[in-house]
C-alpha cells in the first residue's frame, strides 16, 4: 500500500517542496532497504540440488511477481491524497515459496521499482525521489515480512500446510502494517497532520483486499503444489476479483465523498462572506484532495476579493481582480458561481496531477460549486440586511436632519441616565428654541430653514461635553442633558452652573454666521431646570424646561431658569403624588369600579373593565382623569400599577369562587411598558391569586405604537407568551392605527366612545365604527364598542356585527361588591336566551 502526497495525490513533489521530515525518512527507509537486500544476498540459500528451475530464473519470477502485484493497483482519493493499494501480500506469499527468503528484499526493490517507474512514465510523472521512497518503503516492508514469516516456518517450496499458513498469514499482516504505516508517516510529515487518520483510511479501504490477497496467494501455492498448470485459469478469476474490488472501493469512495459532501456544504451555513468562503476553500481541499483551491468573491462595488488555500490548510484572502486568465488544464476545473443572472463569484480547484478529476468529481463539484454560489449569495443578501436593519435602528432614534438623537431617543437615553446615578445627584437639562426661526423659513425658504438647523446642532455637538446627552426634539428645540452637574455643598451651586452653562452656549450660537448667503447671527431661548436624579423622569424635565423656556421668552432674556412658583401644575400636582403615596399604603382610598361588557347577540358578559376610583379624604371622589398623568409621569407608576392589578385579580378570584368565568381587563399605561420587570410582576400576581392569565386582559393605547423601543416589544411578547391577553383601547383615535394592529398582536380592538356617540349622526363617524368591525373580523378579533348609551346605538352596533358593547345603556361602573350578583344574572339570563337591553334608569 503507498500513498501520495496529499493534493499532488500520487504525484511527488517538486524537491524544493518536499518538507525535510519527509526526504530524512525517504534516506532511512532507503538506507534500511539496501541494509536487507545486502544482507538477504549473502544469506545461503536452500534450494534442492534436483530443482528444475536454475536460481536466475526463480529470482527473475520473483521480479516478475512482485512487478505484476503493483501494476495491478488500485486508487482512491483521501483528504490527504491518494492511495494505491495492490496485490502486494499475495505476491509476497507467492514469493516466500518461489524463491529463498534472502532473495526477496532484492527482487522487491527491482520488481517494485521497474513497476512504478513504468507507472510514472505513463501516467503519474512521478519525481526519481518520489519512487525511490515507495520503492524503497515497499522493500523494507517486504524484508521485515520476510522475517517473521521464516522464523515462524519455512515457506521455500512448500504447500500451504496448517501449520505454515499462520506463518504464511502473519507475514502478509506485517507486510501491511508497515506499508501502510510508511505512507502515513509519510503524509503526517509532508502535511502536518496526525498519523491516524489517514492510516486508518488507508486499512479500512484496503480490508477486503487484503483477506483476497492472502487467500489468492495461499492458492496460488496450492496450485503449483499440486500441478502449475491449474494456474491457467486464475486469470478470469483474478480479473473478477480485480472488478470486485474496484467496484467496492468505488463504492466505499462515493459514501466518504458525499458524507464529506454533505458536512462541506453544512458549512457553508454561514452569514458573512468571509466565513463562508473560507469554509468553502476547507471544505474543497478535503472534498476533492485538492493541491490548490481560489474562491474569487465579487463583491456589491464592483470590487473582488480572493480566498485562497493549499495543502496546508491555511486560508488567505486579498483583493484581487475579476477571475480570468489562462483556461485551467485537465488538473484544473473552474466554475462561476451563478445565482440566476448574478455571477457573486468563481471557484477554482486544482488537482493532483497524478490524480486530475473523474466524471464523478466534476459532478461533485458543480454541486458544491451551486451550494457555494447560493451560501454566498444568502451572505451578501444577509450583509445587506444588516446594514439596511443599522440604517433603519439608527434612523428610528437620530434626527434626519441633524445627524443629532431625537426625541424618543432622547426620552429613553435620558431616563436610562437618570437611573444609573444616584438618586440625590443634581442634573440640569437645558431646552433651547431658536428665534425668529419661523422668520428665516418664510424669508429664505425651508433650505436655508434646514441649513440653520444642521449649523445650530453641529455648534451645538462642539459645546456638549463628553457624558452630556444632545437631541434635536423637533422643529427649532434641542434639549442638552448635563449629567456631569458638580455636586457642592451650596445648594444653589447646580443651578448656578446650569445657567452659566446656558449663558455660554446661548453667546457661541450668537456669533455670525452666514446661511443661504445672509449673514446673521443665531439667537436662542433656553429654559434650565436642574433637579436630582430621582426626583423626576426625563418627561417631567422637559415640561419644566419647557416652562422655563417660554419664561425666557416672555422675559425677553436669553436664559431662564424654572420656576415652580409659576407652574400652576406644579405645586399641586406633587402635593397630589404625595397624597397618593399615602393612599397606596391604606386600604380603603382607592377603589375598582367594575363596568361589564356584555355580547350583543346574547346579553352573555364578555368581560369586564376595571376603572378605578379615589376615594380622597379632603378632595372628595376623584376619577381617573383627576390624577392618572401625574401618577404615569411620576416615579409612583409602577407601586400603583400593581396595586390595581392585586385588587382587580382579587376580585377575578372571588368570580371564579362563584363559578363565573369571565376576563377583567385593567388599563396599562405606555409607560410601564419600558419596565422589563413588569412581566414577572404580573406573573407572580397571577399565581398569587390563582388567576388563570387568559382571564386578564391588559388594555393598552395606540400611542404604544409611537416607540420603537426593543423592551416594548420584549415586554409584550413575553406578556402574550404568558397567554395573558391584549386589548387596544380607544382604538381609532390613534394617529395610525392600522400599523399599530400589524406591529402588536391583539386579542380586541375596543371603539372609543367618540365614534359611537356620534355614529347615529356622523357618517364619519359610523364609517369609521364599521370599517373597525370589518378590520377585526378580518384579523379574528374581538371587537368592544366603548359608551353606549342608547337602544339605537345597539342596534346599530348589532346591524354592523359588532359583537359586544359596554356603556351606560347597559350598565354603570358599580362596586365590587356588586358586580358578582350582576354577572351570574347576566349569565343565567343569556342561558335563558333572555337578557336586559339597559340597565334601570338608562335612556
Amino acid at each position: 500500500m503507498t500513498s501520495g502526497r496529499a493534493g499532488a495525490s500520487d504525484g511527488g513533489p517538486k524537491p524544493p517542496d518536499t518538507p525535510l521530515g519527509v526526504r530524512l525518512l525517504t534516506a532511512a527507509v532507503t538506507l534500511t532497504a539496501l541494509v536487507a537486500v545486502v544482507i538477504g544476498l549473502r544469506l545461503p540459500t536452500a534450494l534442492p540440488p534436483d530443482d528444475p528451475l536454475p536460481a536466475v530464473a526463480r529470482f527473475g519470477i520473483a521480479v516478475a511477481v512482485f512487478a505484476l502485484a503493483q501494476l495491478a493497483r488500485l486508487r482512491f482519493r483521501t483528504a490527504t491524497g491518494m492511495v494505491s493499494i495492490t496485490w502486494g501480500e499475495a505476491a509476497l506469499i507467492v514469493c516466500l515459496y518461489l524463491a529463498p527468503a534472502g532473495w526477496l528484499p532484492a527482487a522487491a526493490l527491482l520488481g517494485t521499482g521497474a513497476a512504478w517507474t513504468t507507472m510514472s512514465l505513463a501516467a503519474d510523472r512521478r519525481t526519481p525521489v518520489e519512487l525511490l521512497r515507495i520503492a524503497t518503503s515497499l522493500t523494507a516492508a517486504t524484508a521485515l515480512a520476510v522475517a517473521v514469516a521464516t522464523v515462524l516456518g519455512e515457506p521455500l517450496l512448500a504447500g500451504p500446510t496448517p501449520a505454515l499458513a499462520p506463518a504464511l498469514v502473519v507475514g502478509a499482516v506485517t507486510y501491511l502494517l508497515v506499508s501502510a504505516g510508511l505512507g502515513g508517516v509519510t503524509l503526517a510529515l509532508r502535511h502536518g497532520v496526525a498519523v491516524g487518520p489517514p492510516l486508518l483510511v488507508a486499512l479500512r479501504g484496503k480490508l477486503l483486499m487484503f483477506v483476497g490477497n492472502v487467500a489468492v496467494g495461499l492458492v496460488v501455492v496450492a496450485l503449483l503444489e499440486i500441478d502449475p498448470r491449474w494456474l491457467l485459469l486464475l486469470p478470469p478469476l483474478l480479473w473478477l476479483l480485480q472488478q470486485t474490488y474496484r467496484h467496492r472501493l468505488r463504492a466505499d469512495q462515493e459514501q466518504r465523498t458525499w458524507r464529506a459532501f454533505a458536512e462541506a456544504t453544512a458549512a457553508l451555513n454561514q452569514l458573512d462572506e468571509r466565513g463562508v468562503a473560507t469554509a468553502a476553500v476547507t471544505g474543497a481541499l478535503t472534498l476533492f484532495g485538492a493541491e490548490l483551491v481560489e474562491v474569487d468573491v465579487a463583491r456589491g462595488d464592483g470590487r473582488w476579493r480572493r480566498y485562497r488555500g493549499d495543502a496546508s490548510g491555511q486560508v488567505r484572502d486579498r483583493e484581487a481582480g475579476p477571475p480570468g486568465g489562462a483556461a485551467p488544464d485537465a488538473h484544473e476545473l473552474a466554475r462561476p458561481l451563478v445565482v440566476g443572472d448574478v455571477q457573486v463569484g468563481q471557484l477554482r480547484v486544482r488537482f493532483p496531477s497524478s490524480g486530475p478529476p473523474n466524471d464523478r468529481e466534476r459532478d461533485a463539484l458543480a454541486a458544491y460549486s451551486d451550494a457555494l454560489a447560493a451560501a454566498l449569495h444568502d451572505a451578501a443578501t444577509h450583509r445587506e440586511l444588516r446594514l439596511v436593519s443599522a440604517r433603519s435602528s439608527y434612523d428610528a432614534v437620530h434626527d434626519a436632519l441633524t445627524g443629532l438623537v431625537n426625541r424618543t431617543a432622547m426620552l429613553s437615553k435620558g431616563d436610562q441616565a437618570l437611573r444609573q446615578l444616584a438618586h440625590d445627584r443634581p442634573v440640569a437639562l437645558l431646552l433651547l428654541d431658536i428665534d425668529q426661526f419661523k422668520e428665516v423659513n418664510d424669508t429664505l425658504g425651508h433650505a436655508a430653514g434646514d441649513q440653520l438647523l444642521r449649523l445650530t446642532g453641529n455648534r451645538l455637538g462642539t459645546l456638549a461635553r463628553p457624558g452630556d446627552l444632545l437631541a434635536r426634539l423637533g422643529g427649532d428645540e434641542f434639549a442638552l442633558l448635563l449629567t456631569s452637574v458638580p455636586v457642592i455643598g451650596d445648594r444653589a451651586a447646580p443651578m448656578a452652573y446650569a445657567l452659566r452653562q446656558a449663558r455660554e452656549i446661548a453667546e457661541r450660537l450668537a456669533a455670525p454666521t452666514e446661511v443661504a448667503g445672509v449673514r446673521m447671527s443665531v439667537e436662542v431661548s433656553v429654559g434650565v431646570v436642574v433637579a436630582g436624579a430621582g426626583t423626576a423622569d426625563l418627561t417631567e424635565l422637559l415640561r419644566r424646561a419647557d416652562i422655563a423656556m417660554y419664561q425666557a421668552k416672555e422675559g425677553g432674556g436669553s436664559v431662564a431658569a424654572y420656576d415652580s412658583t409659576r407652574d400652576a401644575a406644579s405645586t399641586d400636582q406633587l402635593a397630589l403624588l404625595a397624597e397618593l403615596r399615602e393612599a397606596l399604603q391604606a386600604d380603603d382610598q382607592l377603589v375598582l369600579a367594575l363596568q361589564p361588557a356584555v355580547d350583543l347577540a346574547t346579553g352573555a358578559p364578555t368581560g369586564v373593565e376595571a376603572l378605578i376610583r379615589w376615594r380622597h379624604p379632603r378632595r372628595g371622589w376623584l376619577g381617573p382623569a383627576d390624577f392618572i398623568r401625574p401618577v404615569e409621569n411620576s416615579e409612583q407608576l409602577g407601586t400603583f400599577t400593581r396595586y390595581v392589578l392585586d385588587k382587580a385579580l382579587s376580585v377575578a378570584a372571588g368570580w371564579a369562587r362563584d363559578g363565573l368565568d369571565v376576563p377583567i381587563s385593567v388599563n396599562l399605561s405606555a409607560r410601564s411598558l419600558l419596565d422589563p420587570r413588569l412581566p414577572a410582576e404580573i406573573a407572580d400576581a397571577l399565581r398569587r391569586h390563582q388567576v388563570p392569565a387568559h382571564r386578564l386582559v391588559l388594555e393598552i393605547t395606540e400611542t404604544v405604537v409611537m416607540s420603537e423601543l426593543e423592551v416594548i416589544d420584549e415586554v409584550l411578547a413575553t406578556l402574550r407568551g404568558m397567554g395573558v391577553q391584549l386589548a387596544v383601547d380607544d382604538f381609532g383615535t390613534g394617529f395610525s392605527s392600522l400599523a399599530f394592529v400589524t406591529r402588536i398582536a391583539v386579542d380586541e380592538l375596543k371603539v372609543d366612545r367618540s365614534f359611537v356617540i356620534r355614529m347615529a349622526d356622523s357618517p364619519e363617524a359610523a364609517a369609521i365604527v364599521r370599517a373597525t368591525v370589518g378590520l377585526a373580523h378580518e384579523l379574528g378579533l374581538r371587537v368592544v364598542a366603548e359608551g353606549v348609551e342608547t337602544a339605537e346605538q345597539r342596534t346599530a352596533l348589532a346591524e354592523l356585527g359588532c359583537t359586544a358593547a359596554q356603556g351606560y345603556h347597559f350598565f354603570k361602573p358599580m362596586p365590587a361588591d356588586k358586580i358578582g350578583a350582576v354577572l351570574g344574572s347576566l349569565r343565567d339570563s343569556a342561558e335563558s336566551n333572555v337578557f336586559p337591553l339597559r340597565a334601570d334608569g338608562a335612556s
